[in-house]
């Protein structure tokens, strides 16, 4: 029962969070890609620390294990990365974002977001054999993880990436990148 209902719990507080946060308006989406207001990218940061920190919390507690990684595909996380972007800024929302915003009611969420989950499916469906086959070829790595690509102890690296972290916020509150400059979309 507990394999269910804590996932669900997790992904209700986290759009919960995001949508009392306001992440899940289009003009904050939007303004990341323009390098106005990067409270999305802050969240997600910080949330990436907290995460980590959990996650191997958990482990070393012994309460949950981590299943082995799939292979990764250099190339094909760079195209896939770079088509996911390309539709989130253009669309203004990603999946957390747009379930968000679909929760509290919105169907101008719903509907554009929907409609791209089938084409990107859609998309997927009917390329994967003649393009997959090819961009797992090109700088395959394997089933590897950061800490084992590098043999760097886990505890020390999260501690390196939080410390990162503290410091691209400092530098983005001190070039004022961060701290939420007037939406021009709004005019």
């Amino acid at each position: 029962m507990a394999t269910y209902v804590f996932p669900i719990l997790i992904g209700f507080l986290f759009g919960w969070s995001l949508q009392k946060a306001g992440l899940s308006h289009y003009d904050k989406i939007v303004n990341v890609f323009r390098m106005k207001d990067l409270a999305v990218l802050k969240f997600m940061m910080s949330a990436m620390v907290v995460g980590a920190v959990g996650v191997y919390v958990l482990v070393g507690l012994g309460w949950v294990t981590i299943p082995d990684v799939r292979a990764t595909y250099l190339l094909g996380n760079i195209v896939g990365g770079l088509v996911f972007g390309v539709g989130m800024s253009l669309a203004g929302l990603c999946p957390g974002t747009m379930l968000a915003g679909a929760g509290q009611g919105s169907l101008d969420y719903l509907i554009p977001g929907t409609l791209g989950f089938l084409t990107g499916a859609s998309l997927f469906a009917h390329t994967y054999e003649k393009i997959f086959n090819k961009i797992v070829t090109v700088a395959n790595y394997g089933n590897v993880t950061i800490f084992g690509w590098f043999d760097l102890n886990k505890w020390l690296t999260i501690s390196v990436f939080a410390v990162f972290v503290l410091l691209l916020f400092y530098f983005l509150e001190k070039s004022k990148l961060g701290a939420g400059a007037p939406d021009d979309l709004s005019r």
